[in-house]
């Protein structure tokens, strides 16, 4: 597995596992507003570390 999730199975494991975060509903839902604002400092921070073509492909 990657450093960075490269598909939703090692999202998850990451998220779940590593990160001891339940994965819900709300959860993704939540983190997806986020990435949906590019206006949003923590979405802007997410396109310098990752790029913007990592945050679309999340977004999927």
């Amino acid at each position: 597995m990657s450093i960075i999730p490269q598909n939703f199975d090692d999202w998850k494991i990451c998220i779940e596992k590593k990160c001891g975060i339940p994965l819900t509903l709300e959860f993704a839902s939540k983190r997806l507003a986020v990435y949906e604002d590019e206006g949003l400092p923590e979405t802007k921070k997410f396109i310098k570390l990752y790029g913007k073509d990592h945050l679309e492909h999340i977004k999927q």
